[in-house]
């Protein structure tokens, strides 16, 4: 979901609260990385939902497949032409 640019400004924005694990791998790969770790946690959050929607529509066309994917015989079987 795109940001809004009528969106509340940062200093609206709410906080996340990472375990303290996460948090120093964060700043360790920020570092390995030079990048700046909000930098960072956003490209991996983008990464993250990218493949969520990708393995999402995958799911969605196969279900839709499954339902629908017929063969030749299968089609028309019992059907008088």
């Amino acid at each position: 979901m795109p940001t809004d640019a009528t969106g509340p400004n940062e200093s609206e924005w709410p906080t996340v609260s990472l375990p303290p694990d996460t948090y120093a791998l964060l700043l360790h790969y920020a570092q390995l990385l030079k990048l700046p770790p909000e930098r960072l946690a956003q490209e991996a959050l983008e990464a993250f939902f990218a493949e969520v929607e990708k393995q999402s529509m995958e799911k969605g066309l196969s279900g839709e497949n499954a339902e629908t994917n017929l063969s030749y015989d299968e089609f028309w079987e019992g059907m008088d032409v």
